[in-house]
C-alpha cells in the first residue's frame, strides 16, 4: 500500500483543495493520501480562519485519508523551515511520493533548477548577501539570486513555485527517496484578493467571509459541502471567523508590558525592528500597526510571523530546535484508508505516533500546546476550556 503525501493548510478547504488530493492520488498511484496540515497559526504569519480539527474534517469528507499537523515550530517559518518540517514529517509516515501545486505545473524545471543551485550555491548565497544587506527583502533578494546564477526554466516569482522549490531543496537534503510531482494550479493565484468563480484562492475566500460575514452564494460556489457545514458551524459555536484583528488587545497588551531588551529576545526580532515595534503599538488596530511597522526589508509576512512568535513567546534560545529532526508525528484524523495505511507503516514508524496529549512531553511538543492556547484566545471562557480539553481527546475517526 503506497501513500502520496501532500504539504496543505486548508484555511479554509476549497474545490481547488479538492482537485489537489484527487490528482496528487491519481498522477502518484498511490492508494492514500496524506495531508501534513499546519495547526493553529500558518506559514505566512496568519491565524487560521477555523480552527485544526475543523479543518481536518473537512478535509477528510474531501479526498484526504490522514490528516497530521506540522509542528507548530516548522508551521510559521519561510519556506526553508517550513518545507523541512513537513517533509520530515512525511518521511517518518513512509510516503514513496510528495505532490504539490504550482504555477508550473510540470517536475522538470524545479529538478533542472535544483540542480543549477547546486552547483552555484556559493554564488547564489554571496549573491543574496549582497542583495539583503542593500535592504531588499528575502522574497526579492531570493528571485535576483536565482536569476543571477541561471535558473530562467522556473519561474521564482511565482508563489507557488516559490515554495514548491523549496520542497525540492527539501526532499534531497532529507528524504531523497521520495519522488516529487507537481499538478498545475487552477485558475486563481495564490494572492488573488478577488474570488474568480469555482476555483478562487483561499485568500479570496477569507477576505469575502470577514468582509461579507456570512456565507454568500459566490462563497459556497466555491467551497465543498464539508467545508460549507465546517464555517457555517463554527461561526455559529463559537461566535467568529479568526482574524488577526481578534489578536490585536492581546499582541498589544504584550507589546506594551514587554521591555525593548525583552522583545529583543523573541524569535525573528532583529536588532532595533523592537524599537519600531514599542513606537507603533498605540495604533487602533492591527491593519494600522502593521503600517507604521512595515518597511520594504520588513514585509508584511515576516511581521506577521514574528508577530505569532510574540502571541506564543518562542525566544531566539528556542530557534536551535528548527536545524534537529522531527520529532514526533501528531495525528489529527483519518478515515478507514487511512487507519489501514498506518496499521500496516505503524511498526515502520521510529518516532513517536502521536494521538493524546499525555503520550509526549518533548519541547516542540510543547509549543504546540502553548500555540493552541494562544489560538483560543478570542473564544468565549466556554469555548477556550472546550478547546483545551479537545487537544485531549483522540483523533478524528471518518
Amino acid at each position: 500500500m503506497q501513500a502520496t503525501g501532500i504539504i496543505v493548510e486548508y484555511n479554509p478547504f476549497h474545490l481547488g483543495h479538492l482537485y489537489h488530493a484527487e490528482q496528487s492520488k491519481k498522477q502518484t498511484g498511490a492508494d492514500c493520501t496524506i495531508a501534513v496540515m499546519s495547526g493553529p497559526f500558518l506559514q505566512r504569519g496568519e491565524p487560521a480562519i477555523i480552527d485544526k480539527w475543523t479543518r481536518a474534517r473537512a478535509a477528510l469528507s474531501g479526498a484526504v485519508d490522514l490528516v497530521v499537523e506540522l509542528p507548530h515550530l516548522f508551521a510559521v517559518q519561510h519556506g526553508d523551515y517550513f518545507s523541512k518540517g513537513a517533509v520530515e514529517t512525511l518521511n517518518h509516515l513512509h510516503v514513496s511520493s510528495i505532490c504539490f501545486g504550482s504555477e508550473q505545473g510540470t517536475i522538470t524545471p524545479f529538478l533542472t533548477s535544483h540542480k543549477t543551485w547546486k552547483e552555484n550555491r556559493h554564488a547564489f548565497d554571496r549573491i543574496l548577501t549582497f542583495h539583503l544587506d542593500a535592504g531588499l527583502s528575502f522574497p526579492e533578494a531570493s528571485r535576483l539570486a536565482y536569476e543571477a546564477i541561471g535558473i530562467s526554466e522556473l519561474d521564482v516569482s511565482r508563489p507557488n513555485n516559490i515554495l514548491g522549490y523549496s520542497y525540492i531543496k527539501a526532499i534531497d537534503r532529507y528524504a531523497p527517496a521520495i519522488q516529487p510531482a507537481t499538478i498545475k494550479r487552477l485558475n486563481s493565484d495564490y494572492h488573488d484578493e478577488s474570488m474568480s468563480g469555482s476555483i478562487s484562492s483561499a485568500t479570496s475566500i477569507r477576505n469575502a467571509l470577514h468582509e461579507n460575514g456570512e456565507l454568500t452564494r459566490e462563497i459556497r460556489q466555491a467551497l465543498p459541502p464539508s467545508t460549507i457545514r465546517a464555517l457555517s458551524d463554527y461561526r455559529l459555536n463559537k461566535g467568529l471567523w479568526h482574524s488577526w484583528d481578534h489578536y490585536f488587545p492581546l499582541l498589544q497588551y504584550l507589546i506594551q508590558i514587554s521591555s525593548p531588551e525583552e522583545l529583543r529576545e523573541i524569535h525573528g526580532m532583529e536588532e532595533g525592528l523592537e524599537h519600531r515595534i514599542v513606537k507603533a503599538a498605540d495604533s487602533t488596530s492591527f491593519q494600522e500597526m502593521m503600517e507604521k511597522v512595515k518597511t520594504k526589508r520588513y514585509t508584511w509576512t515576516r511581521l506577521q510571523r514574528l508577530f505569532v512568535h510574540l502571541l506564543t513567546n518562542l525566544k531566539k534560545k528556542d530557534s536551535h530546535l528548527l536545524d534537529s529532526p522531527v520529532p514526533y508525528v501528531r495525528i489529527l484524523g483519518m478515515n478507514e484508508t487511512g487507519r489501514k495505511y498506518l496499521s500496516l507503516q505503524k511498526k515502520n514508524i521510529n518516532i513517536p505516533l502521536v494521538t493524546q496529549l499525555k503520550q509526549l512531553d518533548d519541547p516542540v511538543f510543547n509549543m504546540d500546546i502553548k500555540a493552541q492556547k494562544a489560538y483560543l484566545y478570542p473564544l468565549s471562557a466556554k469555548n477556550r476550556t472546550d478547546g483545551v480539553k479537545r487537544e485531549k481527546l483522540p483523533p478524528i475517526i471518518l
